[in-house]
């Protein structure tokens, strides 16, 4: 599929693909990469005779903004269970091989063992392998715990924090916030993110205990805080919580999260079902975005809340409810690409770069063949993987 392998100092690549995805289909089938970033669009492009160049033969693929993953145990979460229950780490190529070009950094319940500078730390290692990689600061305790000892200079001064995760709510493992504690919070996120020119977005675990989303309509009801900068996610996690987490949408005109989960005890929990459900109350698709979970646990409790056990999440899971939700026709492709890209991209502030193909955007591309399934992974124009290449 590649013609030659060229060396480094080539600057240009040029993709000659089958169908062009933006999300919306284009008339264009080529895609010329300069610097890291789309610099056009076109049929039949060509590149002056002596320019470095490295041609991509894909005619029978399609070519869709690299999908972005928001929710990502980078560092692996766990711990719940003691010593042994840590999950592992995700490697560059376990995220490039699902299409994933962008992925954000989280930790979870174990915020001890594991920090915000070792998550800092991964994160640049996958940006050195090739993702783009980002991070929220804190984990599921109040107060978080940050790189700098303050929210506000975490988002300032650290170029890849751009916001607050994931502050559990509703779970018998989190800190029980008060609400006051929650408000502030977020405040401080917000000033903190206008500073650095950054969205800022607070990104909540919720949990499946009976309060629900309520912290989060409070804080929206009683506060001046916009809806764009709080995210709920794994709203899915049972069907009282799905129900409450489509009125959330649609009362406050706000962004849900819905997970991958590859556990989930009935199919209308599942990612796949949790989309269409809440397509079908209502929520437009802007609205709707969908994460992995991956490489965090999927810890087993009894009705005391004692451990019994856990497993890894993957992200494949991901990958395989936003396929169900094109091919079992719920959403048109273009449509589905803004549930994993586009939606993502506004709802994390990229959206002026990142999760759509144009002029001047980065060069993030997956190439998907009949069936969906990801061949090649671009990011800012450097294929990260490739399903000929030996792994």
């Amino acid at each position: 599929m590649l013609t030659g392998h060229p060396p480094e100092s080539e600057l240009l690549t040029l993709l000659r693909v089958g169908r062009i995805q933006a999300p919306e289909r284009l008339e264009a089938t080529n895609i010329l990469i300069a610097g890291g970033r789309i610099a056009a669009l076109g049929r039949d492009l060509d590149v002056p005779t002596g320019w470095p160049v490295r041609v991509v033969e894909a005619p029978d693929l399609i070519a869709v903004p690299a999908f972005i993953d928001q929710h990502v145990h980078v560092t692996g979460g766990g711990g719940e269970g003691g010593g042994g229950s840590r999950c592992p780490e995700i490697t560059a190529q376990e995220i490039a091989a699902m299409g994933i070009g962008t992925v954000v950094g989280v930790l979870g319940t174990d915020g001890i063992s594991r920090s915000p500078a070792d998550l800092l730390a991964k994160v640049r290692d996958l940006r050195a392998e090739g993702i783009a990689a980002y991070m929220y600061t804190g984990s599921y305790r109040v107060p978080p715990p940050t790189l700098t000892g303050d929210l506000q200079r975490d988002l300032a001064w650290i170029p890849e924090v751009i916001g607050l995760g994931e502050i559990a709510i509703s779970d018998h493992r989190s800190s029980q916030p008060r609400q006051d504690e929650l408000e502030r919070l977020v405040s401080e996120v917000r000033v903190g993110a206008m500073l650095a020119g950054k969205r800022g977005i607070c990104h909540f675990h919720v949990g499946d205990g009976p309060r629900g989303l309520e912290p989060l309509r409070r804080l929206l009801t009683d506060t001046e805080i916009p809806a764009e900068q709080v995210i709920p996610t794994h709203v899915n996690r049972h069907r009282a919580l799905l129900e409450e987490a489509a009125d959330y949408a649609l009362t406050f005109n706000a962004c849900v999260d819905v997970t991958a989960f590859d556990d989930a005890d009935e199919d209308d929990l599942s990612g796949f079902g949790a989309v269409a459900w809440l397509l079908a109350r209502g929520v437009p698709v802007e609205r709707i975005t969908l994460s992995s979970d991956c490489n965090g646990s999927l810890p087993e409790f009894d009705a005391q809340g004692g451990y019994l056990g856990m497993r890894v999440a993957r992200n494949a899971t991901l990958i395989a409810d936003w396929q169900r939700l094109v091919h079992e026709q719920v959403l048109t492709l273009d449509q589905a690409l803004g549930l994993i890209s586009g939606n993502v991209a506004r709802v994390l502030g990229l959206h002026e770069h990142k999760g759509r193909l144009a002029v001047g955007f980065d060069a993030d591309v997956t190439l998907l063949d009949s069936a969906l399934t990801p061949q090649q992974t671009y990011v800012t124009g450097r294929c990260v993987y490739s399903q000929d290449s030996p792994r």
